[in-house]
């Protein structure tokens, strides 16, 4: 009889941030799996994620790190950005300072989307109730007594209490028991009071806090005072980051005298080389817990007396934004910030008359605590933890004890299933209460509470695996297998569909490691809708749990392509071992689909074909690509019959298709090609996903036959952006024929190339990953005159790739010349780019475009004989009446 086994139960108590961070890492790592889980959210709140910090609506609050530094993922820093530029934000940057109550969208939308991923492998429920006590079981488990009167048993649980609540001990009886003292200012209706006058207002704590609260308070009429025994206000951000710095070298004193020298010493080398002392400080933030640890009991308190406050000011910054709101209102005199501490209180008149250490006395409507988390959590919950040992206070009085983010007891041992997070391990770690820190742990979290569970899995046991169409392994089970191979099919006959099918296959199969990297390869190369970084996350992460040598060694391929990290070494040396991979194959070979291997020798693709052929037994779709190569040899003939023999075993071959093409239109075959290939895109082509393209090549016949009015027909019929085309096909086929056609004096009237852009992404225009899209983009720039633009496409290639670097740089300098009419100059770095255009991917017809751009800007600076020499050595590699008319034309 087969034993039934019940999914692991993880309660997770807590759905603030550092809950929401542990449900979606549990959610999907259990999904990459297969490994059933039952994971129970125990949280009052009404929604998961905002917590008490990211539940404020005031727009003034502002997260105190930029959006590149607060995704999800630590292994996917972009996401929080592309997430705010999906949901209304689309001008938003890494370095822009979004409000907290957005962030805690994004945190409650992402554990509803990681939820939904997960279905059918992690049910979850969510108890709006809190948990009061927590016992061991006799199996080892835990019992959570609820607030509700109910129970819950649980394998493991997850206390993701957040801070501690605020104590106020500093504060005197008679203040604390005033109806004008607020304790808590975050619980809902907590300054309602305060909100309804004028009356002056005391916050006692100068940290983030205290300024987010300054912000909500300040008005005409009323003076915010802030009091903290050091008087020291948080640090604002850099306007402008000054840009990354490494750490010193010598980190490993263990000394707090010796560590303190070392980081003062830091700090200058970052003024006198930086002018900013916050690279220095950033540069410490990896370390920072290993250095914690690395102190004595003795050294720790010390440094906390003496240099706590000034770490957390220059450490915990404002936005820029929020500083300067700041800045304004102590100029107006509307803040005022005081260094010292409250030694009385007394209620007068309605109001309160506070006497400060300094001798000073204020009289204030209201008394503020803003001075920050407790020291000790007092919650039903921890109480219950710490009377019965199961939990002792952490180092100093700070949080908990815990090793690896599991609970010690009082007798030092960590056997008991309990797990927290974030605040809770302050003593242990010291910088734990940032979404940097809180969601590596959440991460680290995930994996130890599942490894136990590695031989628990939903994944069917399979003596054989499945493999791809030409043989090779794969990964996953039968049904995610098959939808891998039939998107597998679609790329290599250049049909539609194969992002739909890998799609299917990475959800069928979430821990699919392959799948996730061919879809994070099509939108990186051919634009498909793809989050490319979020896909590129999924598949290493998917490659780490499970996969083969070949499946690890793609996902490394596709990795280093999309952050130009020697892509193309790692693809051959990829094909070297597995020559047999069809799809790093066709990601090889420059054609219609790919760029290929730029990056080598001329020649790489071709030799790469040529040494995978045994692998392949004559199979149609090798024959296609070598038909492609062998064209762009100039041997057109053999390239022809090869592309033939290819269409006569699979009709619907693009490559094949793409190839014919070539040789049609570089053998000057014009007529028959533009008659051949019309027929193709009207039958066989209908389901070509770069249909566009094909219609590219018939234009570019009518182009040379000097056909203006087939050319606008053909353009506006299929081509047109929006209506028929768009995004990255928009920028390649249609802006480059519209360019064309221009410069060959073959479009008349306005030229449309503004609709071009409006249908391409900002990205992909000013920041582009590839130097082929930015090749395509600096033309669509200029066709539209667009010079800001163009400087800014500049701009981001001279910090890319090393093509993009040496060649788009200079070609965006040349086009900028042509548009501002300074054709000499145009010409000559145009002229100087031929020889290395080859470098950016493409084929040779694509290519041309810059060519025919330095015949205009030639014809128009007056170089004539120059002129004519560029159209006789066109006329000589292949017969053109545009050309013809076009040397004719020329002055004597």
């Amino acid at each position: 009889m087969t034993e039934v086994r019940e999914p692991h139960t993880v309660a997770l108590v807590g759905a603030g941030a550092a809950g929401t961070l542990t449900a979606v890492q549990l959610c999907e790592t259990a999904a990459r799996r297969r490994t059933p889980l039952d994971l129970v959210l125990l949280d009052p709140a009404p929604e998961a994620g905002r917590g008490t910090a990211y539940a404020t609506r005031d727009p003034r609050h502002r997260l105190n790190v930029p959006a590149g530094g607060m995704s999800c993922y630590p292994d996917d820093p972009g996401h929080f950005t592309r997430w705010l530029c999906r949901h209304g934000e689309p001008a938003v940057t890494a370095a822009d300072f979004a409000t907290r109550y957005r962030f805690g969208a994004y945190l409650a939308d992402t554990l509803a989307q990681a939820i939904v991923r997960a279905q059918g492998t992690v049910t979850v429920r969510r108890l709006r109730t809190r948990a009061e006590s927590c016992t061991d079981t006799p199996g080892g488990r835990v019992e959570l007594r609820l607030a509700d009167g109910g129970h819950l048993t649980a394998d493991s649980a997850v206390l993701a209490t957040g801070p501690a609540a605020p104590s106020a001990t500093w504060a005197p009886p008679a203040l604390r028991a005033s109806a004008r003292f607020v304790a808590e200012p975050w619980t809902t209706g907590a300054l309602d009071g305060p909100l309804s006058d004028t009356a002056d207002v005391l916050l006692v704590g100068t940290g983030l806090t205290a300024v987010d609260l300054a912000l909500t308070l300040d008005r005409p009429g009323r003076t915010v005072h802030a009091l903290s025994r050091s008087g020291l206000l948080p640090q604002p951000h850099a306007l402008t980051p000054a840009g990354p710095m490494g750490p010193p070298e010598d980190l490993d004193d263990t000394s707090l005298g010796r560590l303190r020298r070392t980081v003062y010493r830091h700090i200058s080398r970052s003024v006198r080389t930086h002018g900013d002392w916050r690279p220095a400080l950033d540069s410490l933030r990896p370390h920072t817990a290993r250095l914690w640890h690395s102190l004595t009991p003795e050294d720790r308190a010390e440094f906390l007396a003496r240099e706590g406050a000034l770490w957390n000011t220059h450490r915990h910054r404002m936005a820029p934004a929020t500083a300067e709101s700041v800045s304004r209102a102590r100029t107006a005199r509307r803040l005022a910030v005081h260094t010292g501490a409250v030694t009385d209180a007394v209620e007068h008149d309605g109001s309160l008359v506070v006497t400060l250490s300094n001798g000073r006395t204020l009289q204030v409507g209201w008394v503020i605590d803003c001075t920050g988390p407790g020291r000790r959590f007092e919650d039903p919950l921890w109480r219950s933890l710490f009377a019965s040992g199961a939990a002792i206070s952490g180092p100093l009085g700070m949080g908990v004890a815990t090793r690896d983010g599991r609970l010690l007891d009082a007798d030092g041992s960590a056997d008991r299933p309990l797990f927290t997070l974030g605040a809770p391990r302050r003593g242990e770690l010291w910088e734990t209460t940032a979404i940097p820190e809180i969601r590596v742990q959440a991460a680290a979290l995930a994996r130890q509470l599942l490894a136990p569970l590695a031989g628990r899995t939903g994944r069917p046991r399979l003596s054989r695996r499945p493999v791809d169409g030409h043989g090779l392994a794969l990964s996953t089970h039968a049904e995610a297998a098959a939808a891998y191979r039939a998107g597998l099919n679609r790329v290599l006959k250049v049909r539609a569909g194969a992002e739909d099918a890998f799609a299917r296959a990475v959800a069928l199969d979430p821990g699919f490691a392959l799948g996730h990297a061919a879809l994070a390869l099509l939108g990186h190369e051919c634009g498909a809708a793809v989050d490319v970084p979020r896909a590129l996350a999924e598949a290493q992460r998917s490659a780490r749990d499970q996969a083969d040598e070949r499946e690890r060694s793609f996902v490394d391929v596709v990795t280093r392509r999309v952050h130009g990290d020697k892509g193309d070494t790692a693809l051959v040396r990829h094909l070297d071992a597995h020559p047999a991979d069809a799809l790093a194959l066709a990601a090889a070979v420059p054609t219609i689909a790919f760029s290929g291997v730029t990056d080598l020798d001329d020649d790489h693709a071709l030799r790469l074909v040529e040494r995978t052929s045994p692998a392949y037994d004559g199979h149609w779709f090798h024959t296609s690509l070598l038909a492609f190569l062998r064209q762009a040899e100039g041997r057109l003939h053999e390239a022809g019959e090869l592309a033939h023999r290819a269409l006569a075993v699979e009709p619907a071959s693009g490559h094949a298709v793409h190839a014919l093409a070539h040789v049609h239109y570089e053998s000057g075959a014009h007529e028959a090609g533009r008659d051949w290939l019309d027929g193709w895109v009207s039958g066989q082509g209908r389901g070509a996903v770069h249909r566009a393209h094909f219609s590219w090549h018939i234009a570019l016949h009518e182009l040379a036959l000097d056909d203006p009015a087939a050319v606008r027909r053909r353009w506006f019929a299929q081509l047109a952006p929006g209506r028929v085309v768009t995004g990255v096909r928009a920028l390649v086929d249609s802006g480059s024929l519209l360019w064309r056609a221009r410069l060959s004096d073959s479009w008349r009237g306005e030229l449309p190339a503004g609709d071009v852009l409006d249908t391409v992404a900002l990205d992909v225009l000013e920041r582009p990953a590839t130097a082929f899209t930015a090749l395509h983009a600096a033309v669509a720039l200029a066709a539209a005159g667009d010079l800001p633009a163009l400087h800014r496409l500049r701009d981001h290639a001279s910090g890319a790739d090393e093509v993009q670097r040496e060649v788009i740089v200079p070609l965006c300098e040349a086009f900028a010349a042509l548009v501002e009419e300074r054709f000499q100059e145009a010409a000559r770095g145009l002229d100087a780019l031929l020889p290395v255009l080859r470098r950016v991917g493409g084929s040779a017809a694509q290519r041309e475009v810059v060519e025919e751009t330095l015949l205009y800007a030639l014809v128009s600076a007056g170089r004539c004989d120059a002129a004519r020499r560029l159209l006789d050595a066109r006329l000589d590699r292949k017969e053109a009446p545009r050309d013809r008319r076009m040397r004719a034309g020329l002055p004597a």
